[in-house]
């Protein structure tokens, strides 16, 4: 082989175990990108896990299918797959820019799971009323004194700008004093999700909400709140309004349970579509670079469309 130019070295890869070759990616890869928390986290799951014991060059298809029919028990399928992500660009990544070139990615011989989770949460009657009740910063306790409740004066004011503008969390908390522009009630994201920058238009309530908070020339408007301490904060949330609904003799089970704080997106941009019926007004708002996607946010109730066909 030597003789022929076609033998490849395979001692590189024999000797980098796959968590060393997760903590390499996470220094020079992972920081590179938007959702570098998140990737983080799934590299923390995969170092945690037996295979990242074994080296790169002995990692096989077979190890991966056995991993995923596992994982599959624990998580989404939607999860499943971010994760399978996340080893199947090393594998890349090690054979063309880390001279691995005989390595074979494994997740190409595997299938990958189906994902069909799209989500049409919606708020039912008097569920809004609940979770805003629970985000305030202060209640009375039963005995008439006051108590802290929300532990951040920030989480109310980033649900109802989610509930007004159909921004994602992400771009909430990215979202910069600067690029705010009250006068002509927009707000600018150079980066978004999709990766294209696009202006927000704001309601007048958006408007009111942003000039009631804390105002600075300059920084984000959601300072030193990571998307970490508001998902957590958000859960909590839910639960205690879930817990003033029994209190108060609700019996629906459905009511606050399951509403995450994506489901906000959905409320508000099938919000929006009652008042932007064109479906490319409603996209440039929503942000969807696809007009199809629509069909996972816009929910019109069946009432109201048959009021409008007569």
């Amino acid at each position: 082989e030597i003789i022929r130019g076609v033998f490849i070295k395979r001692t590189d890869a024999e000797r980098m175990t796959l968590v060393d070759a997760l903590s390499k990616y996470e220094l020079e890869i992972t920081p590179n990108k938007r959702g570098a928390a998140q990737e983080v986290h799934r590299i923390k799951v995969w170092k945690g896990n037996k295979l990242a014991k074994k080296s790169l060059a002995s990692l096989r298809g077979v190890d991966f299918a056995k991993w995923r029919d596992n994982r599959l028990k624990e998580v989404a399928p939607a999860t499943v797959r971010l994760e399978l992500a996340v080893i199947s660009n090393l594998f890349n990544i090690a054979r063309k820019e880390w001279g691995l070139e005989e390595l074979q990615n494994p997740i190409e011989a595997i299938r990958l799971p189906s994902v069909s989770n799209a989500r049409t949460r919606l708020f039912y009657v008097g569920e809004e009323l609940y979770l805003l009740a629970a985000l305030d910063a202060y209640e009375r306790d039963a005995q008439g004194r006051w108590g802290k409740a929300c532990r951040s004066d920030y989480l109310k004011p980033l649900v109802q700008l989610a509930l007004e503008t159909a921004m994602r969390r992400g771009e909430l908390l990215a979202m910069r004093w600067e690029d705010v522009r009250l006068k002509d009630r927009v707000v600018d994201l150079p980066i978004t999700k999709n990766g294209y920058a696009r202006t927000v238009p704001l309601s007048s309530k958006a408007v009111e909400l942003l000039m009631c908070m804390p105002r600075r020339l300059y920084g984000k408007v959601f300072e030193g709140v990571s998307a970490n301490a508001a998902k957590l904060a958000y859960m909590r949330a839910v639960k205690r309004a879930r817990g003033a609904y029994e209190k108060a003799g609700g019996d629906n089970p459905r009511m606050l349970v399951d509403l995450h704080f994506h489901d906000l997106r959905h409320i508000a941009v099938t919000r929006l579509a009652e008042k932007l019926p064109n479906i490319v007004e409603l996209a440039a708002v929503s942000g969807h670079s696809d007009v199809r996607m629509l069909k996972r946010y816009y929910h019109p109730k069946a009432e109201a469309l048959a009021l409008k066909i007569g």
